[in-house]
């Protein structure tokens, strides 16, 4: 069994095979947000508060927080970011960015083990972010693509993320802090991605033997109804292994199917999550079940003796 810790300053979360699915609130990005990437350049960031707290609301246990921005100061404001909901709420963080600078920086002023995404499998990336995890004590998500590109082929992609895995290990980087995602394409565009995917979370799990995480929303580019898809995916691949993902907590029916699959899974002893959130509380003074309606809708009548 493999457990990953992820932590704030006061406050743990541990994504591992036998335990509930972890959901990493996608939000704080400025990619094809323009609004949002404006505010922050300008120093503005009321909107990314305003994120992480909805998204903490809706149930996200971690929160991805990007600052890629073309044209600014993308360490700095990247720095900025995770200091403020570092400020305002207690659950940990992934920091996103390609840029390595703005990966340190992040991780400089960061309270906590964070998850830094990301490292892919070229050589040179892996030489210059790998020394950054080990040296700031963070966990890592691994990209399945190298210097050859995304592969259609998953057992392809399996040999990237163990290469990753191998090459972490001579860093003094242990696998349970390395996350792999095995790389979710649209399925409107390539038909057997779906099926890709499954059978490479397993093959990491079962081999590997480490955590899977993914952009989940990718599976479903292009096509109507994206939240359906979304759903339909994201239960699949919790049954196939994968243990957390990138998404937006905002939409009820991703909410649902994490909390349906991690009921199927016995993920939730008791259901005890999946009753607290969708049970039915009548409202004060208004009669319970099965009030004013006699007893034979209820069950057995009692007998009287004439």
């Amino acid at each position: 069994m493999t457990d990953t810790v992820i932590s704030s300053a006061t406050r743990e979360v541990v994504i591992g095979f036998n335990r509930p699915f972890v959901i990493i609130g996608e939000r704080i990005n400025p990619t094809g947000r323009k609004i949002l990437a404006a505010e922050m350049a300008a120093g503005d960031f009321s909107r990314v508060e305003a994120d992480a707290l909805a998204q903490i609301e809706a149930g996200a246990h971690m929160l991805d927080v990007n600052a890629g921005i073309p044209l600014a100061d993308e360490p700095a404001i990247l720095a900025r970011a995770i200091q403020l909901v570092q400020s305002i709420t207690n659950v940990p963080l992934s920091i996103d960015s390609s840029i390595v600078a703005a990966l340190e920086a992040g991780l400089a002023v960061y309270k906590g083990k964070a998850l830094v995404n990301s490292v892919t499998g070229e050589d040179d990336r892996l030489e210059t972010v790998l020394p950054l995890i080990k040296k700031y004590g963070a966990a890592v998500v691994a990209i399945s693509n190298d210097e050859t590109g995304i592969s259609e082929d998953p057992d392809v992609r399996f040999l990237v993320a163990k290469k990753i895995v191998e090459r972490a290990s001579d860093y003094g980087i242990p696998a349970c802090d390395v996350v792999v995602d095995p790389l979710v394409m649209p399925i409107g565009a390539i038909n057997q991605a779906g099926v890709q995917v499954m059978r490479l979370v397993y093959r990491l799990q079962t081999e590997l033997k480490v955590n899977t995480t993914c952009g989940a929303s990718n599976v479903s580019f292009g096509l109507p109804n994206r939240h359906g898809i979304n759903a339909a995916f994201l239960t699949m691949a919790i049954g196939s292994g994968m243990t957390s993902a990138i998404t937006n907590p905002l939409h009820l029916e991703t909410m649902q199917a994490v909390m349906g699959a991690d009921v199927m899974m016995g993920h939730d002893p008791d259901c005890a999550r999946w009753i607290r959130k969708y049970r039915d509380v009548p409202a004060a003074g208004a009669p319970t079940e099965g009030a004013g309606r006699g007893r034979r809708e209820g069950g057995l009548r009692r007998r009287t003796t004439p």
